[in-house]
């Protein structure tokens, strides 16, 4: 068992990395070329090259705004592991002396896009968050039910705007591919690489289906009892539910199977954010299978 002390110096140990690689994708990307990312960045970026005021004092104050939303919104820890990850992108990005790594515009767009984004992306998954933007979008949510995604879509959209207008159509349009690179990669990194499923399968042959499932998808599943309820045939009683999660890869197996053993069964797909413990990330290995053949098939319940 891993004491709280070694997890939280895990915790901000990768907060650090985070760190650093969003300000060497600022330092070393976008800063020197004038590229906007989105949130409470891209307004500390879009300011310096008007005013010409260090970006690293920008970004603190104009964190400060969203941080008392935070107060207001997130968790007391949050809130302090937020306060240290801004403080410390400032400070990595006063004093990191990276030089530019090149002047082609397409490259700087993609390769700052995707190292701010496992920046914000591990920072995110430890607890913390390195841009205003999305705290605000948390508290929209929280206050008025508005989409965190769309509320941050929307704050980005007027940025862009004023981009365009204030620099230029062509550095907005890049700052935009930038976004939309960081966006991805930050979802890549919080979700996982890997996109998963979830199944449930209503049907009368579910014995069949369920034996098929593990033989050649196999999937550990997990099977409940359904006490009523109403579909093509009518009424149905008593009858039992598959529920599996897949790999994304593999569902189209799930779909071959369920279709040879009955073309009628009832299949309910959705998508899967997060999952833990189980057989799923390494599905059943053969040994397991011929342990479990024996019980699963001969009529016993589990």
């Amino acid at each position: 068992m891993r004491s709280k002390g070694f997890q939280l110096f895990v915790e901000y140990f990768q907060i650090a990395l985070g760190i650093l690689l969003a300000s060497v994708g600022l330092k070393a990307f976008l800063l020197p070329n004038g590229f906007l990312d989105g949130g409470v960045t891209g307004i500390a970026i879009l300011i310096n090259t008007q005013l010409e005021v260090n970006v690293s004092y920008l970004l603190i104050a104009l964190s400060l705004p969203f941080l008392l939303l935070a107060y207001f919104t997130l968790s007391k820890r949050i809130l302090i592991k937020s306060i240290i990850s801004i403080i410390g992108l400032a400070i990595f990005i006063e004093f990191e002396t990276f030089a530019p790594i090149t002047d082609d515009k397409l490259l700087i767009s993609i390769f700052g896009g995707l190292l701010v984004g496992l920046g914000l992306g591990i920072t995110i998954r430890n607890g913390a968050v390195l841009d205003g933007a999305e705290i605000l979008g948390v508290f929209l949510n929280d206050r008025f039910n508005l989409p965190i995604g769309q509320s941050i879509l929307v704050f980005n959209v007027i940025l862009f705007s004023i981009t365009a207008f204030v620099l230029s159509v062509e550095i907005a349009l890049y700052s935009i591919l930038t976004y939309i690179v960081t966006a991805k990669v930050t979802d890549f990194v919080i979700e996982g690489f890997e996109d998963f499923i979830g199944v449930m399968i209503v049907s009368s042959q579910y014995r069949e289906i369920e034996k098929n499932i593990i033989e050649k998808v196999g999937a550990g599943m997990t099977l409940y009892k359904g006490e009523k309820g109403y579909g093509n045939n009518g009424e149905l009683k008593e009858f039992m539910i598959i529920h599996t999660v897949v790999n994304r890869i593999d569902i189209r197996k799930v779909h071959h199977v369920v279709d040879e053993i009955d073309k009628n069964a009832f299949v309910v797909e959705y998508d899967v954010n997060n999952i833990k413990g189980g057989v799923l990330r390494r599905y059943l290995d053969r040994k397991k299978q011929r342990k479990l053949n024996p019980t699963l098939f001969n009529g016993t319940e589990n």
